[in-house]
């Protein structure tokens, strides 16, 4: 081979070598580029991703912050005015304070001379009675004795009478079954008077039927003999019997306590309080009966004297009405009928009442509630209520708007107030415009009103 041809030859297997060289290259740099781009689009995403994350949870972090320090901010604010809301209806309110009472009444007094031998009682305790009605009576000096024997002839007048045989007339049928009614009678009551009354009518009817036994019978001379003899001894026994009569009309009581003569109706001006706290009663106690007299009692009226310091008892005037709650529960009108201003700056006050007379006579002193006042109407606590020169207003709430509205209030105690919207000419006269009446929102039935409204809410 000559020079050429190797000179040919390494210039051939150089070109070969060189394109190979450069196949070998581009295959390198093809795999270079596509895997770099991979490798640094993957570590790019998972850069961004954790960026993003890291975002995610610092945004997380900075919004539940910010509800926190929220909410602790209304609590906050709730503690120091707490608000929320009163649906408006008809509703009542009353002023009421509790007192105790000293009763004064109408009454005399009625004792007979035989006070001493003990007494029947004729009407009951709180019956009515008519001007010279008896109303009781004294045991006569020598009464059990001769009870005693007439006691006996009836005893043996029975006797006599059980024995009869034979049909009698229609008057003695008719007193036998009066008496078996009045028998029954007696086995359904327990009060002694009825029981006594009872025993009475018995007593006549069996007289009246032995009386006409003894024409039909028999042993008629004889039983009339026994009813002679009855008849005169009742009238003995009547005839030294001192017979009380009311003096006038009204309530009987037996129950005498020695005060009828000093609290009387003539002279207010003098029981004042010192006066009162003297007479050292017990309040509720109930007044024990007396066995040897009795009283009438106006009906008709009777008073009430209490002492009291609250604002309404310093305000009110006599001829002012009120309202009272018995122990009973029942409540009566009552009317201001004296006022004595003492030196601690009380007032001792005496109420007159013309019902339920009758149901305390038992009592001398005695507990009870003073209605000085009651109002019905739009009532709403008093925490709803700002006032705004000289003006009282209510937030209304409806769906989260607030609306600032006027109210009049017509009664308030210590808890509740009763209002009502102004009407036109009073906004009129306050100063407002046809335009500002006309744009101003009123208060209505079951409107949302917010307790303890707050200064923005006032401004909305």
């Amino acid at each position: 081979m000559n020079k050429k041809t190797k000179r040919k030859n390494v210039r051939m297997n150089k070109k070969k070598a060189d394109k190979k060289n450069s196949n070998l290259h581009l295959e390198y740099d093809n795999f270079s580029t596509d895997d770099n781009k991979s490798y640094v689009e993957k570590n790019t995403t998972n850069g961004i991703n954790k960026n993003v994350s890291k975002i995610k949870v610092t945004f997380m972090i900075i919004i539940i912050t910010i509800i926190a320090v929220y909410a602790i901010y209304l609590v906050i604010k709730l503690v120091k005015n707490p608000t929320n809301t009163f649906i408006v209806t008809n509703g009542k309110i009353s002023q009421e304070e509790s007192e105790i009472g000293y009763i004064v009444r109408e009454e005399t007094v009625v004792k007979g001379k035989n006070y001493k031998n003990g007494m029947v009682k004729i009407k009951n305790e709180g019956e009515k009675v008519a001007k010279g009605d008896s109303i009781f009576r004294y045991y006569s000096s020598g009464e059990e004795n001769l009870k005693s024997k007439i006691a006996d002839l009836d005893v043996e007048i029975q006797q006599i009478m059980q024995n009869e045989q034979g049909a009698f007339s229609s008057d003695i049928k008719l007193l036998e079954s009066q008496i078996e009614k009045e028998l029954n009678s007696v086995y359904e009551v327990n009060n002694i008077q009825k029981i006594q009354e009872y025993k009475r009518n018995i007593n006549t009817y069996i007289t009246k039927k032995a009386k006409i036994s003894g024409d039909l019978s028999p042993s008629g001379s004889y039983l009339k003999q026994l009813l002679s003899q009855r008849e005169e001894l009742e009238n003995n026994l009547n005839s030294d019997s001192e017979y009380i009569n009311a003096p006038e009309s009204g309530i009987v009581s037996y129950r005498v306590d020695g005060l009828e003569d000093v609290l009387k109706t003539d002279n207010f001006t003098s029981l004042d309080k010192e006066f009162l706290e003297k007479l050292n009663l017990k309040t509720g106690q109930t007044v024990t009966s007396s066995e040897e007299m009795g009283k009438i009692i106006n009906n008709y009226q009777c008073y009430i004297i209490f002492n009291s310091d609250t604002n309404e008892a310093l305000e009110t005037k006599v001829g002012n009405t009120i309202k009272i709650r018995l122990q009973n529960s029942d409540v009566v009108k009552a009317e201001i009928a004296n006022i004595i201003d003492e030196k601690d700056g009380s007032r001792t006050i005496t109420i007159k009442i013309t019902n339920d007379v009758e149901k305390i006579i038992a009592y001398r002193k005695i507990s009870f509630d003073i209605i000085w006042w009651s109002a019905e109407g739009f009532r709403i606590p008093n925490d709803a209520i700002r006032e705004e020169n000289g003006l009282s207003y209510v937030v209304r709430n409806r769906n989260g708007y607030y609306n600032k509205m006027l109210v009049k209030i017509l009664k308030q105690n210590d808890e509740y107030c009763i209002v009502r919207q102004y009407k036109t000419e009073e906004l009129q006269e306050l100063g407002f415009s046809n335009r500002e009446i006309y744009n101003m929102k009123n208060i209505a039935l079951y409107d949302e009103i917010v307790v303890n409204p707050t200064t923005e809410q006032m401004l909305q």
